[in-house]
């Protein structure tokens, strides 16, 4: 008998109306990220990368589709069981400084929410648990009683992790984490998360426009344009071998330091079609070298390989198949 995964996405759909009509931000998305995995979710910006993430965890009210959190529908729960199930679920924000609250010391932002759990029966028993967490992340001591504005860019953002990891969740939403900070300070953002990971069994969804961080920390990876997933895999075998064409120029778009065998820039051209009504069929056909007439029929993600999900009527052609 297989496990349930943690989580499982079923055809979801964000819309947003929009004086023009429906803006399809998220539509028909699926996928499950097993426990202790991480899976990476890229595309160019407004694909609907951080609009997925805010949905799962409920930030969002669904438009239609499911999410199962250990094989229960959290979709559209309220009350306690809504206040249960994001416990279990996180999320780390891109800009460390507006996700806190300027008026709160660093201690006072990681007791809110273990003193809003009623978990503890005391102030004391909140305090050495915040302190916990503060050492857990690695924020000094000395650093416990500022406010956010007095601290660095990596440092909120240990605070923004502690804070996420307070009621002891399952699965955090990492939406873009690191993109707000200096490079030195992304990687040891990103070793603290993989640390994280491997000590406490987290599994992560993480957000991000950077293919070389999610190359290094996932185990899977979702590749979305304007709404759609066009392309899943395990993380190998997306870098060695991409089926659809814009995750080829996706993927081609990173910098290399191979002065040998540089990288060969697949330039796209086209107008970007609008998410807004958006007509059935591929959504990157505009953009396609390789669209044809059936491209204006509905694409449907099948599995071409095994563990490999492709959104293209024409992959076989165009991978010489």
């Amino acid at each position: 008998m297989s496990k349930t995964p943690l989580i499982q996405v079923k055809n979801l759909k964000m819309y947003f109306k929009v004086p023009s009509g429906l803006n399809h931000a998220v539509d028909d998305v699926s996928f499950t990220i097993e426990r202790g995995e991480t899976l990476g979710v890229v595309g160019e910006s407004g694909c609907g990368k951080s609009t997925l993430g805010r949905t799962i965890i409920r930030l969002l009210e669904a438009t239609d589709g499911q999410v199962l959190l250990e094989g229960k529908d959290i979709t559209h729960v309220k009350g306690s069981k809504l206040r249960k199930a994001r416990e279990k679920m996180q999320i780390v924000f891109q800009d460390p400084y507006s996700s806190l609250n300027p008026r709160l010391r660093i201690e006072q932002t990681i007791m809110e929410p273990l003193h809003n759990s009623n978990r503890f029966g005391s102030r004391a028993a909140i305090k050495e648990s915040a302190n916990e967490l503060m050492e857990l992340v690695g924020i000094d001591e000395r650093l416990r009683m500022s406010y956010p504005h007095e601290l660095d860019g990596g440092r909120r953002q240990r605070v923004g992790i502690a804070r996420a990891l307070a009621l002891q969740p399952d699965f955090i939403c990492c939406d873009e984490p690191v993109s707000a900070l200096d490079v030195s300070i992304q990687a040891q953002v990103l070793n603290l998360l993989m640390d994280l990971q491997e000590k406490l069994g987290l599994s992560f969804m993480f957000v991000t426009h950077d293919l070389s961080v999610v190359r290094h920390l996932s185990n899977n990876i979702l590749v979305m344009y304007l709404g759609q997933v066009v392309e899943k895999a395990p993380t190998k075998e997306l870098f060695t071998e991409q089926l659809h064409p814009y995750t080829k120029a996706l993927l081609s778009a990173i910098p290399s330091v191979d002065i040998h065998n540089p990288m060969q820039r697949i330039k796209l051209k086209g107008e970007i079609t609008s998410s807004i009504n958006p007509e059935p069929g591929c959504r990157f056909a505009a953009r396609c070298i390789y669209a044809k007439e059936e491209c204006k029929q509905p694409q449907e993600l099948v599995e071409d390989a095994p563990k490999h999900f492709v959104a293209c009527c024409r992959v076989k052609e165009i991978n010489g198949v």
